[in-house]
């Protein structure tokens, strides 16, 4: 059983060994921390933690490093997560705000996060499994060109440039628009991919071919659209903090690089009363994840489908920062998708 001060120990070994990436020993401690004990004292500390398997010597004579096992500790220690700063809470808010589409919302959270934690940000999209066509627009750009607008019940905007073997007029564009929508508007992704073919039967025989090439450009995007997919930003901050795995960063790469591995992750993830959870290094070793951690919360789109977002970083990082920064830019997430 740990005593109260070594767990006030151990916080302060975290904190001291995330700031400095330095093994931390029982005399520093005594001279940066006001503990009003003994260095022999907080030897013993030590030792209780280091029976515990909190701590761990990583070379002989060293200092003393967390374990994962310590984090774990740590981390559901946390009483209170660091607020933001005005100044970042105003920055989340103004870049955000700025946002024209789902696209582009998540593409700036990611790189908010990134830019707030130092860590590898992700943000699933929201399950598009569910999603609904909300509206089809068909836009004349040229005789023979035309833009196809997916618009889902989820706030994702998509657009496809296509050429089309004979000429649109504005009558024959309208004409498309109102029969698609007719037809899939309230559907649900997967409902309006069965019915797409069907479209081209509407029509009279001499406008099938263009008909068919409109319907073949909104079946791909329906069909885009049903796949849950991840956006992400920071990876190269993995190369600044390459110290931080014991072994090869490759296989942290590889599961950013293979989606569906993360996406797992993020389903798989409950998050807690305070709105975030945090699973680190041995907790996430199925996935290949064993020297990482990630920090993730969840975020309600336009809908009402539930989506996550986080960071994902080496265990040697600030948990109270990471934590309150993904719980911050989520909740404000919610409330910007809520609005559309």
């Amino acid at each position: 059983m740990v005593s109260e001060r070594g767990l006030a120990v151990l916080r302060v070994i975290v904190q001291d060994y995330v700031a400095s990436r330095e093994p931390v020993g029982s005399k520093s401690i005594v001279e940066r921390h006001a503990f009003g004990v003994s260095s022999a004292t907080i030897r013993n500390d030590m030792a209780q933690l280091e029976e515990e398997e909190l701590i761990a010597a990583p070379h002989t004579s060293s200092g003393r490093v967390p374990t994962d096992k310590g984090y774990r500790v740590f981390v559901d220690q946390l009483a209170d997560l660091r607020p933001l700063t005005p100044a970042q809470r105003t920055a989340i808010e103004t870049f955000l705000g700025d946002a024209v589409d789902l696209d582009d919302v998540l593409a700036r959270t990611v790189r908010t996060l990134a830019q707030l934690t130092n860590q590898v940000a992700l943000a699933s999209y929201p399950s598009f499994g569910s999603a609904r066509v909300r509206h089809i627009e068909v836009v004349g750009l040229a005789p023979t060109r035309l833009m196809t607008v997916l618009i889902t019940d989820t706030g994702r905007v998509d657009q496809h440039l296509i050429e089309v073997p004979g000429p649109v007029d504005a009558d024959f564009a309208a004409e498309l628009r109102e029969r698609f929508n007719e037809q899939l508007g309230g559907l649900a992704l997967a409902d309006a991919a069965a019915r797409v073919p069907g479209l081209v039967e509407l029509f009279a025989p001499e406008r099938r071919d263009v008909v068919a090439a409109v319907a073949a450009s909104v079946g791909e995007q329906v069909a885009a659209n049903r796949q849950d997919r991840l956006v992400m930003a920071g990876t190269p901050n993995l190369a600044r903090i390459d110290g931080d795995f014991g072994g090869s960063i490759f296989p942290v790469l590889e599961a950013i690089e293979e989606q569906v591995t993360l996406l797992r992750l993020f389903s798989e993830m409950e998050i807690d009363d305070d709105g975030v959870q945090t699973r680190i290094g041995r907790e996430i070793a199925d996935y290949g994840l064993a020297e990482t951690s990630v920090v993730a919360s969840g975020y309600t789109a336009s809908g009402g489908s539930v989506a996550r977002l986080g960071v994902l970083g080496p265990t040697r990082m600030d948990y109270s920062n990471n934590m309150a920064a993904v719980r911050a830019v989520a909740r404000y997430l919610t409330r910007l998708l809520g609005e559309d």
